[in-house]
């Protein structure tokens, strides 16, 4: 039978004071902010002199020692903080013995065997653990632990700043007094919940079904989490380093971009994953029983081949394995918004036509936006199926067969695109391909409504109400131009001629514009289907 799961309520004192803690592979980082900080600091501020006060969950494993905190280390690290900023505060104030009980009970322990005096916590980051080990001896640090911008060192520095000045300061009664209450509070009435089992995979159970409810951790926490511990412990550390340097790749973009990779790796094999069972997948939690597992080694194999392209989906400006067409055509379905098409394109990399593929997907993808609607889940499936397949067949054809539903005729494509509205993103996009008469047109010019919505009705004759609405945001009511803001004096069609239309960019229908006495409906209209043809010669 296997070991129970103690679970208890105690005092931040006695917990401090009963154990060592280390803070393993997955935790490394010290993440709060000022924010979070402030926002610990004023909950506490609040609370004390008020009773028993409820800090939170504490997660531990481990059968000797020190315990691994498997969850609640951001809270543990800055109770230490504190500890340690009310140690110095009692040195500054003369309370020498309120300093070495803080020192002795909460910030370090006693190896009774050899009388060494060892730290209540330690952090797996030796840059890390030194900032944390010095602020404690010393209320100072070395600044060359900080030499990482946003790195953990800073962070647990700037937290521990910020609680010291908080504190009070001063040879005052009142802060001789309060530093006290201070100390009595943490230690006798700050409270936290302790979930102790011996077995890691148990202890770690608990953590995740905690913060999968919760909202303390990401995804991709929780993904790392799951990771590095079926990963043998001795291959751990290399196994952090290699996740920490392709997160690290999507620091910019955010973590929901490096969610988004993951996600889409696991299409290749998987097919479609909504974003909220990626983790259930990935842990084999059920419910997945028709599609294949992945392998922990085989999954962070993959996101190694694949992180280079993927990068360039996201940014192709960056360096990387794709030509110059498809990081044309990344650029062009960026400009259209459209990320759910990216393990597709992944699985195409693969093979031997992939640029002309993707040039396909490109071209499916426009008849689709102007057609009908692109969709958002539907359409993602259809994507991360397609994908599948042209992973399992290594051809790019029979990925593009099971999309052929998304194709249109040359005559629907022509009939919407002059009639229909669109958001200002499609309609800048399919007039620069027309301007540039190709599928990845630079990005040229701003686009200007030659009849502004917001325009007075007694300006524009022949335009009613529902005419603005109807013709309004259409193809044939546009213009690219050299400026980024329209000028002043466009507000009529004489302006419209006389300040906006001589800033047509190259290629644009500005001689044909400035031969027209008035801008009606019906002329908007005509340019409209001139403009859907031209496009359709393009997309076609």
């Amino acid at each position: 039978m296997s070991a129970p799961l103690n679970a208890s309520a105690t005092t931040v004192g006695s917990l401090l004071s009963s154990y060592t803690f280390t803070i393993p592979e997955y935790q490394r980082e010290y993440a709060w902010q000022s924010t979070e900080v402030a926002e610990f600091w004023n909950d506490l501020s609040q609370a004390r002199g008020k009773g028993p006060y409820f800090l939170g969950l504490i997660v531990l494993t481990g059968e000797g020692k020190p315990k691994q905190v498997v969850d609640g280390q951001q809270r543990l690290l800055t109770i230490t903080l504190l500890a340690a900023a009310l140690r110095s505060a009692a040195i500054t104030v003369g309370r020498k013995a309120l300093a070495e009980q803080l020192h002795s009970t909460m910030l370090r322990s006693m190896d009774y065997t050899t009388d060494k005096i060892l730290p209540r916590v330690t952090l797996t980051d030796p840059r890390a653990d030194q900032t944390l080990q010095s602020i404690i001896d010393h209320g100072d640090i070395d600044a060359r632990t900080l030499a990482t911008k946003g790195s953990s060192s800073e962070r647990l520095w700037e937290a521990y700043q910020y609680i010291r000045k908080s504190l009070p300061s001063g040879n005052g009664k009142e802060a001789f007094r309060d530093l006290g209450t201070w100390a009595e509070f943490i230690n006798d009435e700050l409270y936290v919940a302790v979930f102790e089992h011996p077995d890691e995979a148990a202890a770690y159970s608990v953590f995740e079904v905690v913060n999968t409810r919760g909202r303390q951790l990401t995804t991709a926490d929780l993904l790392k989490n799951y990771v590095l511990r079926k990963t043998p412990t001795e291959a751990r550390e290399s196994r952090y380093d290699q996740w920490y340097r392709m997160a690290e790749q999507f620091e910019v973009s955010g973590s929901q971009n490096f969610v988004g990779f993951i996600r889409h790796v696991v299409n290749l094999t998987a097919g479609y994953i909504l974003p909220k069972d990626l983790y259930n997948y990935i842990s084999r939690r059920g419910g997945f029983e028709d599609v294949a597992p992945i392998s922990v080694d085989e999954l962070m194999k993959q996101l190694q081949i694949q992180i280079p392209l993927y990068l360039q989906l996201i940014d192709p400006t960056l360096d990387g394995p794709a030509d110059q067409d498809a990081l044309g055509a990344f650029a062009a379905l960026n400009e259209l918004g459209v990320t759910a098409v990216r393990p597709l394109l992944l699985a195409m990399s693969s093979t031997d036509d992939a640029t002309s593929g993707m040039l396909e997907v490109l071209k499916l993808i426009v008849k689709r936006v102007v057609v009908g609607n692109l969709g958002a889940g539907s359409v993602e499936r259809k994507f991360a199926d397609a994908a599948r397949i042209v992973h399992e067949t290594g051809s790019c054809q029979q990925g593009l067969i099971a999309l052929q539903d998304m194709n249109h005729s040359r005559e629907d494509f022509v009939e919407q695109l002059s009639h229909r509205s669109y958001n200002k993103g499609v309609l800048t996009f399919i007039r620069r391909s027309i301007v540039c008469s190709t599928m990845t047109p630079v990005p040229a010019g701003t686009l200007q409504h030659l009849r502004p919505r917001q325009a007075a009705s007694q300006d524009w004759p022949g335009f009613g109400d529902d005419d603005v609405a109807y013709w309004g945001s259409t193809l044939g009511n546009t213009i690219l131009v050299d400026l980024d803001r329209r000028p002043r004096g466009a507000s009529t069609w004489t302006g419209v001629q006389q300040h906006l239309i001589p800033r047509a960019i190259g290629g644009e229908i500005d001689e044909k514009l400035s031969n027209l006495k008035v801008w009606t409906p019906e002329a908007v209209e005509i340019v409209g289907n001139e403009l859907a043809m031209e496009a359709a010669n393009v997309w076609y």
